[in-house]
C-alpha cells in the first residue's frame, strides 16, 4: 500500500504494541502502516499529504517529542495522538504543546482509540479544506489590479465609498466600479463574504471585522 494511501501511520518500538494497533485499525476498516522507529516514520512522512500519526512518547530512537519536534521542523502538519504510559501526563502536556492533536494513556480502551483517530482524520480533512481555501483566495487576489486592491483594503477597514473615494482621489462613482469588480474576481455574493475572505488571508485583523461589515 502506498504511505499516501494509509489513514493512520503507527509508530512503536514494541512490535507487539504495533501489532495489537494494526489490527484494530484494520479491523474497523482503517488503513494502517507500522513503524517501529520515529526516523523510519521520517523517511516517508515528507510524500504523505493526508492521514494521522499514532507514536509512543517513549521510544529508545527517538521519543515521541522529538518525532513531534522533528515534524513541525519539517512542515508536516499531520495529526498527531500520542500514548503515554501510567504517570507520563507531563510528557503528554509537553507533546499538546508541540501540537499533538491528543494524548491517551495506556491500558486505554479500544473505542477510545478508534474515536481519537477518527477525531483526528476529521480534523486533518478540515486542515486540508482550509489549506485549499486559502489558496484560492490568494489566487483571486493576485488578480486584483493595484486600485482594485485599494479599494478592497478600504472596504475590509470599514471605510465607507465616499471616503474611500476621497482617499484615492476618485469620485464614488469609480469606487462602486471598483466594488463590482473586486466583488466579481474574488466570487463574494456579499460584502460580509468578502471580509470573511480578506480575515482568512491575512488582509484583517479580527478585532476590526465588526467594524468592516458596517461599511456600505
Amino acid at each position: 500500500m502506498p504511505p499516501d494511501s494509509v489513514a493512520v501511520h503507527v509508530i512503536d518500538d514494541d512490535e507487539a504494541v504495533r501489532q495489537s494497533l494494526a489490527f484494530l485499525l484494520r479491523a474497523n476498516e482503517i488503513g494502517v502502516q507500522t513503524y517501529e522507529s520515529g526516523p523510519a516514520f521520517l523517511g516517508v512522512a515528507p510524500q504523505l499529504k493526508s492521514g494521522c500519526v499514532i507514536t509512543d512518547v517513549r521510544m529508545p530512537e527517538m521519543s515521541g517529542i522529538e518525532l513531534l519536534r522533528r515534524l513541525k521542523e519539517l512542515k508536516i502538519f499531520l495529526p498527531v495522538i500520542v500514548i503515554t504510559g501510567h504517570g507520563d501526563v507531563p510528557l503528554a502536556v509537553e507533546a499538546m504543546k508541540f501540537g499533538a492533536a491528543d494524548f491517551l494513556e495506556k491500558p486505554f480502551d479500544d473505542e477510545v482509540l478508534l474515536a481519537a483517530v477518527r477525531s483526528a482524520l476529521n480534523r486533518q480533512d478540515s486542515d486540508s479544506k482550509r489549506q485549499a481555501e486559502r489558496a484560492a483566495i490568494d489566487d483571486r487576489l493576485a488578480a486584483l489590479s493595484n486600485r482594485e486592491r485599494e479599494v478592497l483594503e478600504g472596504l475590509v477597514a470599514g471605510r465607507a465609498n465616499k471616503q474611500i473615494a476621497f482617499d484615492l482621489g476618485i469620485s464614488p462613482r469609480t469606487v462602486e466600479i471598483y466594488r463590482a469588480n473586486l466583488m466579481t474576481k474574488m466570487q463574494a455574493a456579499s460584502l460580509s463574504e468578502l471580509v470573511r475572505m480578506a480575515l482568512t488571508a491575512g488582509l484583517l485583523n479580527p478585532a476590526s471585522k465588526s467594524d468592516a461589515t458596517q461599511a456600505q
